[in-house]
């Protein structure tokens, strides 16, 4: 819950009024029962609007939280570990007249050259190729040397929203004035939203402020859609962040998952899948003592996955090294990476 923010002092009316250019145009959209309640009236084409809004940002700024958070349902996989988000996922929540079609991004990597982190940036850049509206995720009061190569990225003919995410962690509101005063000097964005991501308010303010940046088309997806993706794709993602989670800091990022079998049947769902890792000794430290590490990873997907997929589900999860493969271009390809 957002804390609530305390005025800032009336005697610095240029501090107030830096303030409010930042937060005036924050006016609460409709509540968040409202507007399901409109989902379900059907819209005619030609009062339809539509549009792509890329969630762009450095790494572990909570891009894939924002975008959980917007579709109201989890689409893309979550984790303290760097580079958590490695495709373009696409969300999609439709309210009112509006589909907003978000596209969540990898985090852009400075640090590393090799071919999965290349890839990886490539798919950032080619997200904001063509998009209608670019939301810009940073921390609060903060901008670092990653968020300035991502900003160095970001097109001039887009209009660019600057989010500035986890402002419940700003004890004073007045602390951000400065702050702001140095963002208006970086770019002219077309807007300065301070939220943070685990606000259903402040959710609900970012779509009455993105909305007016979409343009009037039709619908690219279905009112009741919520993502692209496939649950197979979904199901390498669930594996992946448990992955991630219950491994800790341990275990390099560049381990992934691969799915080998994904079967329905009605309501049942049968996977098997590999995670490949690039030393043998990563290999033990996943399967664990007696195989409890890998059990578990095991048995948290198949419970998240059978909640989200509304079925029943066996899974199989197997691993296997294979040395040096995210420095390798060909295998990055093949393991399913843009």
């Amino acid at each position: 819950m957002t804390k609530k923010q305390p005025t800032p002092p009336a005697e610095d009316p240029q501090l107030e009024a830096m303030l409010a250019k930042a937060f005036r145009r924050s006016v609460p959209a409709a509540e968040p029962e409202a507007a399901a309640a409109e989902e379900v009236k059907p819209v005619p084409p030609e009062e339809q609007r539509c549009g792509l809004i890329a969630i762009v940002g450095k790494p572990n700024v909570g891009k894939s939280t924002l975008l959980n958070a917007l579709v109201g349902q989890k689409v893309s996989i979550t984790s303290r570990k760097a580079q958590t988000t490695r495709h373009r996922i696409t969300g999609v929540r439709t309210l009112g007249h509006t589909q907003f079609v978000f596209v969540d991004t990898p985090g852009f990597q400075t640090r590393h050259g090799n071919a999965l982190n290349r890839s990886l940036n490539k798919t950032v850049t080619g997200a904001v190729a063509d998009v209608d509206l670019v939301v810009f995720v940073v921390e609060a009061g903060r901008f670092y040397p990653e968020d300035a190569k991502v900003l160095e990225l970001l097109p001039t003919s887009v209009p660019v929203i600057l989010l500035a995410n986890k402002f419940d962690l700003i004890h004073r509101r007045a602390e951000l004035a400065p702050w702001l005063a140095e963002m208006q000097t970086r770019r002219p964005f077309a807007e300065i939203v301070p939220m943070s991501a685990n606000s259903a308010r402040d959710v609900s303010r970012v779509y009455a402020i993105c909305e007016k940046y979409l343009p009037q088309q039709p619908w690219m997806y279905g009112a009741d859609e919520l993502t692209d993706r496939s649950e197979k794709f979904l199901a390498s993602e669930i594996v992946r962040e448990k992955l991630f989670r219950l491994t800790g800091d341990e275990l390099p990022y560049t381990s992934t998952v691969i799915i080998d079998k994904f079967e329905e049947e009605g309501r049942m769902r049968r996977i098997a899948a590999t995670i490949v890792v690039e030393r043998e000794g990563h290999k033990g430290m996943i399967i664990g003592e007696k195989g409890e590490k890998l059990k578990r990873i095991g048995t948290e997907a198949r419970v998240e996955l059978e909640k989200l997929l509304d079925a029943k589900v066996f899974l199989e999860l197997w691993v296997k090294v294979r040395s040096g493969w995210a420095d390798d271009d060909a295998r990055v390809r093949s393991f399913g990476y843009e």
